[in-house]
């Protein structure tokens, strides 16, 4: 981190977890970090359960969809009302729409009221993302950390891009949209334009997402096993959605977990405190084993709930002392990787290489569909345009190898040039 105005910025930090591990409270206490490091700092929530203001110990801002409040120098929250950002977005496009047409019954196509379409799957989710996305692109700030909804609904957010452009393309290709436009009515050509504009406002959203340099994910847990269980479960599901994982944070573990109790405990307060330490203990190294070199952070239990700046601030100087970085620097993801393996030409062995940590085997399922590659683990599905050389081979084996999905594929002689 460099400082107010390098070309990293601005960054984006998703910040995930289950509900009640303190995601909102880390989202807090990192902007406090951020900020007092001279960055201007956005916080963004996406979760409906909205409770920044609660955080920060400020009124809620009863303002518009899109109105930001700043709560300490260098501090503004946005807490997103993405069903009142739906229906000014739908409003907006239902204006598109010509009352009349060549139809003698006016336009065939009509949009219902924007309150009848705000319960499409995926359409607050889409809203949210595209405003996240300029509100990232505008420049007003430095860092935009966004509060992610309990990780089961932030994963289905973050997939909710690449679905809706793929269902849209699938449902009605580009190049039909643009070839209906030859002596289409008014109507059609509307319908190819909101076909057109839905698809490209999810590109800037996918491209920010899996920029690894500017994008991250920061996961919030707590020091239970069961937790811990779904922390390996989402860290394969980024691998798999093409996002980076700037690390963990272990929340409200007791102070002096990392202590080796001696002697024997007569109280049984003192008995379960030391078995919850060894317990918190264990899951902090298992996790610290598991992840290798993503930093693993630990946040300790201070017994009154963190609200307010200044118990923020002191959870900040914990989480982040001296002059530990709040926002690791951004590198690029590894993506899919495809290989010649040995052969040539028709004998060729080519094989596609994508990282999935910590997955569970069993979780996993490998589909090909004409040109593209689904690819499901932890609860996720992925959709891979191959290739251009592997869409005139057929699928030879599927495994994994150390942490990644390998698939091997072998030149069809059918479609393979000579």
């Amino acid at each position: 981190m460099t400082g107010p105005g390098a070309d990293v910025y601005p960054r984006v930090q998703l910040i995930v977890g289950k509900g009640g591990v303190g995601k909102t409270t880390v989202a807090a206490a990192t902007a406090i970090a951020l900020a007092r490091k001279g960055m201007r700092v956005l916080v963004v929530s996406l979760d409906q359960a909205h409770s920044l203001s609660d955080v920060f110990g400020v009124p809620r801002h009863p303002g518009d969809a899109d109105t930001a409040t700043e709560v300490t120098d260098g501090v503004e929250v946005l807490e997103l009302d993405t069903l009142a950002l739906l229906e000014q977005r739908l409003a907006a496009l239902s204006a598109m729409v010509p009352a009349g047409g060549d139809h003698e019954h006016g336009s065939p196509l009509s949009l219902p009221d924007p309150e009848e379409l705000t319960g499409l799957p995926g359409a607050q989710e889409l809203a949210g993302l595209v405003e996240v996305t300029r509100l990232a692109e505008c420049g007003d700030w430095d860092v935009v950390l966004v509060d992610c909804p309990a990780t089961a609904d932030a994963l289905r957010l973050l997939t909710v891009p690449e679905l809706v452009a793929d269902a849209v393309e699938r449902v009605w290709p580009r190049h039909r949209r643009v070839t209906a436009g030859a002596g289409a009515a008014q109507w059609q050509l509307l319908a190819a334009l909101l076909a057109d504009r839905l698809v490209d406002s999810t590109a800037p959203i996918r491209a920010l997402l899996t920029d690894g340099t500017r994008t991250g994910v920061r996961l919030v847990l707590s020091a239970r096993a069961v937790a811990a269980a779904e922390a390996r479960r989402t860290v394969t599901a980024l691998a798999l959605l093409g996002l980076r994982l700037d690390g963990v944070i272990v929340n409200n573990v007791l102070p002096l977990y990392d202590s080796q109790p001696s002697g024997s405990f007569e109280h049984p307060v003192l008995r379960w405190y030391a078995d919850r330490c060894t317990d918190q203990r264990a899951v902090v190294d298992g996790l610290r084993d598991a992840l290798g070199d993503v930093p693993v952070l630990v946040g300790s239990d201070c017994g009154s709930e963190p609200v307010g700046l200044a118990s923020l601030t002191a959870l900040a100087n914990a989480l982040f002392p001296g002059a530990s970085e709040p926002l690791p620097a951004g590198e690029a993801v590894t993506g899919p990787t495809v290989a010649l393996e040995s052969g040539a030409g028709v004998e060729s062995l080519y094989a596609l290489r994508l990282p999935l940590p910590l997955v569970d085997p069993s979780t996993l399922t490998v589909g090909r569909v004409e040109d593209d590659l689904l690819i499901g683990a932890a609860g996720i599905r992925r959709r891979l345009t191959l290739a251009s050389v592997l869409r005139r081979c057929v699928t030879d084996s599927a495994g994994f190898e150390g942490g990644d999905l390998v698939v091997r594929f072998r030149p069809d002689p059918e479609v393979w040039p000579t």
